[in-house]
């Protein structure tokens, strides 16, 4: 009985009918009232409780099903949901704090549910015999029947395709959800397991027996048994380093034990029993405020404890049941609610606040839409956009169908095409109109298109919200995402998004909506060079780092690269944050965050932290000669008092005028008009003056002294009133060209001149501008021909011409989800060293989508799909003045090895190159880098069952190894750097990487610790200075790192012994295979693994030596062919066996 007791807790009804049969009676309390019950949609108002920051109270009560016993409650952790199974294998899931019902439905018609858990796709239902999945709707997506006598009760998920079962039998058994298929099984003792939980290294079994089991996670071996209670577990749940269980005790009959068994497993004991004053049922860590331990009665007795102190009884609630029993409780993943369910049916919504979340971050839910039609509407056959499909079409009873032929739909043509009809012999054509542009048809002019406001912004008139809009987003300018393969990104293909030979970004990286700007800085050639000859000692210097992504994008050959190194700076720097610039993953996994006013922004913050940061080392900042404008700012008070500064300005914000009424038509603007005033500003604000001693009137004016070379503007289309003021402007600058070509039409026969005026649609900037400053000194702006020059008296009077260079619009898709793009004139020298050729030619560059366009394309605007964010302008020939030859500041010096960041004594684990062991062009090193998580992949289930990767794990290197080849001291590392990361690590892949937690802490490590940009600058010496890496997984490592390495310099192990198309074998697997050894038992190590690789790579040549490239394929096959009879695994024994015997 005491061992029958102990599963009870775990939602077996056979073993809880034992103890309080009246828990599981299907039947209706004479005296509940059922109107509460019945009544779902409660008035929120009415249950609103002011709460106490730190003391659950109860926020919300509804019912699932009335009389009939809960036996699960789980709170979602993909979305904001409860979900509740009872004992006839119904569930129900309720929406938010005020709990609606979102979904309903039967999972199972004998069996009570025992456990659910959710994934992101679906949801998980454990029932006795059956495992089903189900969609958050009701879909079934499978189910999978247990054995004959299984007796299931617990979940548990290890990975994220990975799940355990287990029940009460002498098994557990582990389930890839891939497949849909059990891989493996591991034995138990009798009576099974009722209760699973798990840490990030071990996973727990509580038995009916009273004890509590641990086991490895990855071997799934016994570790340790903590023989916690007597008469039976109730339930345990772990923490941290604390595992606490509550159970029943056997002394006294068979009752609940009110001592709470708290362990520690760092000592793998309990210090004291917690003694607490209800009779514990259920227990949950809720680390909200403290660490504290919820312990719950089956009467609705709950008290909150410390798990190292003595309970308090002034923590003591209750749970108001109604005279049931609860069956069940949860916590939700943001300690914010707790879930609990009766015998009744009824299940209650707790919380510490009255605005909760049940995650930190979860994802929208889906909700069906509401029928807006309820009965048929009057049908018009003469409107063009009449949905016919609402007619009743009727059905004929032949069991074939007839094909119907479809013919397509053609709007009519006017007059004034019917007119204009030229026959020639077969042939008929007519002159277009060119009232709207190609393959596309004109709406009637009492229908107004609705545009996609900036920031998704209503629109002022809600009837047009609901017409859909004729401008369709082109597939270049949309969201591009890279789709991953279970063999990475080997299966992508870049080469169909970039035909030429500069390279894009990648996107897949936090805080990645700056790829736009950082290759408008790229092309910028005395930016380049100059961040590439910087070089600081500063741990996170933007222009070190842009200088380290430069180099790889010059020479990259149209491989996108990563600017991992760069946004890792940039994450860590206070001004950043303070700005607002650092997405959070919630914002970005969302796309809310307004993009288009950030990345402006940001293009304030990158001119100010590169113009302090070159500054420092220069006597002369370039960034201040090219983005500077000496400009005089005037503030004159009411009192007569005029404060003077002569600041220097970096950027111009546009400024446009205002118009407050909607029926005032906004006036006929020139651009260079509204950029003078935008430069040349003036405005009153109330400001302080020292004179009066309080704030005053003021008006202030500034007037720019000189030009700078190159003009950046952020145009700040932050709202529908602005966007619509760039679409009225463009429109009057679109029928200025079409006046104009008719007038040039008419004096030379209209010969090609309306394609012309075509192309200006939706422009209204100019590609050239005239800038100078007159002797008064007034600025003066005005647009100026492309092709023309400025004479010699204009340029001696100081006159300048500017051309457009870059634009940045903002992308609004509602299908893809906003994104940045940029167009940029890529100058002669970029195409010279590139691809050989001297021309100028502007392109797209939309992260790592490439492609060249007209110079039309790069000015037109269209503010409904494509908004303006970023211009600039750069003075004709500028670049003349700078110095562009790059010097290559890495040198040797970077080897000498630094000082460790490590406060305590280090161990020697490598020694230094020598003077007489300097490295010389085409000498070999040995190569191995390990790795920590920041960021877990994010997948999805497929209803096949397979797995999609949507956004991939986020990796920071942790230790890079150098091993010596040749000499006395061959298989000695001269780097074995550990790397110290300020970011939060989610894993530390200890089974892979060996790097344990403490280990990247300069206050607590033993290792060699440095910074990441010191490890860089010696990689990037080796590389400059010639030498050929070896190692197993290089070009993953590399890539990583953020390192570009000519193929030549690589000698990866992993594709010299792999065939075309066949998986990628492990460095443990070949080792055994080819050298008779056994490696990387316990972790990785990253010297044995190079010293391995080099192994490996002196055996690669002597096959190749001993038969040729015949005899190698050979032994390769032989090795696949050995790799499928043994799974890949390396049997226990013959653990010496190689390819000789």
């Amino acid at each position: 009985m005491a061992a029958d007791l102990g599963s009870a807790v775990n939602w077996s009804p056979e073993w809880i009918r034992e103890w309080a049969p009246e828990m599981f009676e299907a039947s209706v309390d004479p005296y509940l009232n059922l109107n509460f019950f019945q009544d779902v949609d409660m008035d929120t108002e009415e249950l609103a409780i002011y709460l106490k920051k730190g003391m659950f109270s109860e926020l919300h009560s509804v019912v699932s099903e009335i009389g009939i016993p809960v036996t699960a409650t789980y709170f979602d952790l993909q979305k904001e949901m409860l979900w509740v199974g009872n004992q006839r294998g119904h569930v129900t899931s309720f929406f938010g704090k005020t709990m609606p019902r979102y979904s309903s439905f039967q999972v199972h018609t004998i069996d009570d549910i025992r456990h659910i858990r959710s994934l992101g796709t679906g949801v998980l239902f454990l029932s006795k015999r059956n495992l089903s999945c189900y969609t958050r709707g009701g879909v079934i997506m499978f189910d999978y029947p247990m054995e004959k006598g299984a007796n299931m009760n617990s979940l548990l998920m290890t990975d994220n395709n990975t799940l355990l079962m287990g029940g009460l039998q002498n098994y557990v058994t582990e389930l890839d959800l891939n497949t849909i298929q059990e891989t493996q099984k591991f034995t138990v003792e009798v009576p099974g397991v009722t209760i699973m939980r798990q840490t990030n290294r071990s996973f727990f079994c509580g038995h009916p027996s009273g004890k509590v089991t641990q086991r490895d996670l990855r071997t799934l071996k016994l570790e340790h048994v903590f023989n916690a209670f007597s008469g039976g577990l109730s339930d345990f749940d772990v923490h941290g380093n604390l595992l606490a269980a509550c159970g029943f005790s056997s002394l006294s009959g068979l009752a609940c034990d009110r001592f709470i068994m708290v362990y520690d497993l760092r000592m793998m004991r309990a210090p004291i029993p917690l003694q607490v004053d209800v009779d514990p049922l259920f227990l949950r860590f809720v680390p909200t405020y403290r660490s504290r331990i919820a312990i719950i009665s089956a009467t609705g007795r709950g008290q909150f404890c410390e798990p190292t102190g003595l309970a308090n009884t002034a923590e003591v609630f209750h749970i108001n049941t109604n005279g049931q029993l609860l069956t069940s409780f949860d916590v939700s993943s943001s300690k914010q609610a707790l879930g609990f369910g009766d015998s009744g049916g009824c299940v209650q919504l707790w919380s510490d606040a009255p605005d909760i979340s049940f995650n930190v971050y979860s994802r929208e839910a889906e909700f069906a839409r509401p029928c807006l039609v309820d009965t048929l509407i009057e049908l018009n056959g003469n409107h063009d956009l009449q949905p016919f499909s609402l007619i009743p079409t009727p059905t004929r009873p032949t069991a074939r169908a007839e094909p119907c032929s479809r013919k397509k739909m053609v709007p009519a043509k006017g007059p004034e095409i019917q007119h204009t009809v030229e026959t020639v012999g077969l042939k008929s054509s007519v002159k277009s109109p060119r009232t709207c542009r190609r393959k596309q048809v004109q709406r009637k002019k009492n229908q107004t298109p609705a545009y996609y406001f900036y920031h998704n912004q209503v629109p002022e008139n809600p009837t047009e919200s609901d017409e859909e809009s004729l401008h369709v987003v082109p597939k270049k300018y949309r969201k591009v995402a890279i789709k991953y393969s279970k063999r990475g990104l080997e299966d992508f293909n870049f080469s169909s998004y970039n035909q030429t030979m500069f390279a894009g970004l990648e996107p897949d990286i936090p805080n990645a909506y700056c790829n736009s700007m950082i290759q408008v800085l790229y092309f910028l050639e005395p930016i380049r060079c100059l961040v590439q000859n910087h070089l600081c000692q500063k741990e996170f210097c933007l222009a070190c780092e842009l200088g380290f992504l430069f180099h790889m994008l010059d020479f990259s050959e149209g491989d996108p690269c990563q600017a991992n190194n760069f946004l890792r700076a940039f994450r860590n720097i206070p001004d950043a944050k303070a700005l607002g610039l650092i997405l959070s993953n919630h914002e970005e996994r969302t796309g809310k965050a307004k993009i288009g006013l950030l990345i402006q922004r940001w293009n304030r913050f990158i001119l100010s932290q590169l113009h302090q940061e070159t500054q420092e080392q220069e006597s002369e900042s370039v960034i201040g000669k090219l983005f500077g404008s000496e400009v005089e700012n005037r503030s004159l008070c009411v009192c007569g008092k005029e404060t003077v500064r002569s600041p220097l300005t970096l950027l111009f914000n546009m400024r446009y005028p205002e118009h407050n009424s909607q029926a005032e038509t906004i006036k006929e603007y020139d651009f260079a008009e509204i950029l003078k005033k935008s430069i040349c500003l003036e405005q009153s604000s109330q400001a302080w003056c020292d004179n009066c001693e309080n704030y005053q009137p003021t008006v202030h004016t500034r007037s720019i002294r000189h030009l700078p070379d190159v003009l950046a503007l952020n145009c700040e289309v932050n709202s529908a009133k602005e966007a619509e003021f760039w679409k009225v402007q463009a429109e009057y600058a679109f029928n200025k060209a079409m006046q104009k070509a008719a007038m040039e039409a008419s004096s030379t026969g209209g010969i090609g001149c309306g394609t012309q005026a075509d192309d200006q649609r939706h422009v209204w900037i100019p590609a050239t501008l005239k800038m100078s400053i007159s002797k008064n000194q007034e600025l003066e702006i005005m647009s100026w021909p492309e092709s023309e020059e400025l004479s010699a008296a204009e340029e001696g009077e100081g006159a300048s011409l500017y051309d457009l260079v870059v634009t940045v619009p903002h992308i609004l898709d509602d299908d893809t989800g906003d994104t940045l793009v940029a167009h940029i004139k890529v100058g002669e020298t970029y195409h010279d060293r590139k691809e050989g050729v001297y021309q100028q030619q502007w392109y797209l560059f939309n992260d790592f989508l490439v492609e060249p366009i007209d110079k039309t394309e790069a000015v037109q605007f269209d503010v409904s799909w494509k908004v303006p964010a970023i211009l600039y302008y750069t003075k004709r020939n500028y670049h003349t003045k700078y110095d562009l030859h790059i010097k290559r500041p890495v040198d040797a010096s970077v080897m000498h090895t630094e000082a460790s960041l490590t406060q305590r004594k280090t161990d020697a684990t490598f020694m230094p190159l020598m003077d007489s062991e300097k490295l010389q062009a085409g000498d070999l090193v040995g190569l191995d880098a390990e790795f920590v998580m920041l960021r877990q992949e994010e997948t999805e289930l497929r209803s096949n069952g397979t797995k999609s990767t949507i956004k991939p794990s986020y990796m920071s290197v942790a230790r890079i190894t150098c091993v010596r080849v040749q000499g006395p001291n061959k298989g000695i590392p001269f780097i074995d750097d550990y790397i110290s990361t300020q970011e939060q690590v989610v894993d530390y892949l200890t089974q892979y990487s060996g790097i344990r937690p403490g280990d990247l802490d300069a206050k607590i490590s033993s290792k060699h610790l440095t910074t990441l940009k010191s490890t860089y600058l010696k990689l990037r010496f080796l590389i400059d200075s010639g030498v050929r890496f070896v190692g197993h997984g290089l070009q993953n490592d590399f890539r990583v790192i953020n390192l570009m390495v000519n193929k030549f310099q690589i000698n990866d192990t992993v594709q010299m012994f792999r065939l075309p198309r066949k998986r990628m074998i492990s460095l443990k697997f070949l080792a055994w295979y080819f050298l008779g050894i056994n490696i990387q038992g316990k972790t990785h190590d990253s010297t044995e693994d190079a010293c391995t690789a080099l192994e490996l790579y002196t055996m690669y040549g002597d096959i190749l030596r001993e038969g040729g490239f015949a005899y190698l394929t050979e032994v390769i096959q032989k090795l696949y062919e050995t790799g499928f009879q043994l799974n890949w695994k390396i049997p226990d024994s013959d653990m010496k066996w190689s390819q000789t015997d």
